[in-house]
C-alpha cells in the first residue's frame, strides 16, 4: 500500500489525471458526434433501427482505437519517471524490487483506469440522450462492454508497463501502442478465428456488437476467449517483473 501510494504522488507530477481525463471527454466526443447529424437522428425514434445498438458499434470502434495507445501512454509515462529520476535505485534504499515497483503502478494505474472506463461510457450515453434518442435502451450490453473494455486496458497497461522498465526508450512503447490500437480496428473486420490469436484483437472479442450487412443488433460474445486472455497476460506480467528484479540498474 505504501508503495501504491507513491504511485500516486507520482501521479500528481506527470499529472496523470489530467491527461486521462482529456483522452476520455475526446474518446467520448469522437464516439457521439455522428448523432447529431440530421440524417441520423431520423432513426431515434424507431427502435426496429435500434439506434443504441448502432451507436455502442461506433463507440467500440472508437475505443478499440484509441485504448491501446492510451494504456500505451500511461504505463511509459509512469515508468520513465524511474529510468530519469534514478528511481530504481532509490526504491531499491526502501527495499522495493523493480518488479514490487512494477505491481505498485500497475495497481495504482487500475485504480484509475476503473472510474475513467465508466465515465466515458456514460458520456457517451449521456451524449445520445441529448441527442434526442428516445429508444428504449439495452443497458446490459453496454455495462458488459464497458467492464471487459476495463480489464482489456489493465492487461495491456501491465504488458506496457513491463516493456517500459524493461527498455528504456519508451518510443518503443508507445510505437507498439500506435501499431496495436491500429491492429484493434483492423480485427474488427475480421473472422473471430483470426481476431483470437492477435492480441489487440480481444478489444474485437469483447465486443457485444454484430452486425450482418446494414443490420446492427446485439450479441453475447464468447467470454472464454478473453478470461482466457487476461489468465495469460497476468501470468506474463507476473513472470516478467519477477525476472526484472535479476537485471542491474
Amino acid at each position: 500500500m505504501t508503495a501504491i501510494r507513491l504511485e500516486f504522488r507520482k501521479m500528481r507530477r506527470l499529472r496523470t489525471i489530467p491527461v486521462v481525463g482529456v483522452l476520455v471527454v475526446a474518446v467520448a466526443l469522437i464516439s457521439s458526434v455522428w448523432q447529431f447529424s440530421s440524417s441520423t437522428q431520423t432513426t431515434f425514434d424507431d427502435p426496429s433501427q435500434v439506434p443504441w445498438a448502432a451507436f455502442l458499434l461506433t463507440y467500440t470502434l472508437m475505443a478499440a482505437m484509441t485504448s491501446p495507445l492510451l494504456t500505451a501512454v500511461i504505463a511509459s509515462r509512469q515508468t520513465d519517471i524511474e529510468h530519469t529520476g534514478a528511481g530504481w535505485t532509490l526504491a531499491a534504499t526502501a527495499r522495493y524490487t523493480p518488479g514490487q515497483l512494477c505491481r505498485a503502478k500497475l495497481a495504482a494505474l487500475a485504480i484509475i483506469l476503473l472510474p475513467a472506463t465508466a465515465v466515458q461510457t456514460l458520456l457517451v450515453i449521456g451524449a445520445g440522450l441529448i441527442a434526442g434518442m428516445q429508444a428504449p435502451t439495452d443497458v446490459g450490453p453496454w455495462i458488459g462492454y464497458t467492464i471487459w473494455l476495463y480489464l482489456i486496458n489493465t492487461a495491456f497497461c501491465a504488458l506496457h508497463i513491463w516493456l517500459a522498465a524493461r527498455v528504456e526508450n519508451q518510443l518503443i512503447s508507445v510505437g507498439i501502442g500506435m501499431l496495436g490500437a491500429f491492429l484493434a480496428v483492423f480485427s474488427l473486420f475480421l473472422p473471430a478465428a483470426v481476431t483470437r490469436l492477435i492480441p489487440w484483437g480481444y478489444y474485437a472479442v469483447i465486443t457485444h456488437i454484430t452486425q450482418n450487412g446494414d443490420e446492427v443488433a446485439y450479441a453475447t460474445p464468447d467470454y472464454a476467449w478473453p478470461v482466457a486472455f487476461l489468465i495469460v497476460a497476468a501470468a506474463a506480467f507476473a513472470l516478467g517483473t519477477r525476472r526484472l528484479n535479476r537485471i542491474e540498474r
